[in-house]
């Protein structure tokens, strides 16, 4: 099933120069970037993403981190798109992360592991929603897509 997801590349991964390399590895996949941008978050924005964890210990230190640096924004289209980019990123918490994933790779720390991404796609509709307008998500063809989506029979 194609598939719409959020991905963000948090603060840390912007200050370690990692966005092409992270953004690559979504587009070796097949993936296909349908809306991309740089953002300072405000804390309004922040503490609506994570609402859900709102009455957690961690929470503060989510939206503190999320505010401290600008992170880019991408919407994702494609196959599976939800499940294939949580398997791109890789555990949450890095240590537990296979080798080859972005947090394998690139993180040591569960507080800085470079991406955030959609878990369902009630959570996607509504985590794109906050962070693009309607026409900031642009939905075209690629030549690719029908050798990418198994419709090139």
């Amino acid at each position: 099933m194609i598939e719409r997801t959020l991905i963000l590349i948090k603060p840390d991964g912007v200050q370690r120069l990692l966005v092409g390399r992270i953004l690559d590895r979504y587009e070796q996949r097949g993936l296909k970037i349908i809306g991309l941008k740089l953002v300072q978050v405000e804390r309004e924005l922040a503490e609506r993403h994570y609402a859900v964890h709102r009455d957690k210990p961690f929470y503060k230190g989510l939206v503190d981190f999320i505010v401290s640096a600008p992170l880019v924004a991408v919407a994702l289209e494609g196959l599976n798109a939800i499940a294939v980019c949580r398997a791109i990123n890789g555990a949450t918490r890095p240590h537990e992360a296979a080798p080859g994933s972005i947090r394998g790779d690139y993180a040591l720390e569960t507080g800085q592991n470079l991406v955030h991404s959609s878990d369902s796609a009630e959570t996607a509709a509504s985590e794109l929603a906050l962070w693009f307008a309607a026409d900031e998500l642009h939905a075209y063809q690629r030549d690719i897509d029908r050798w990418v989506d198994g419709s090139a029979d």
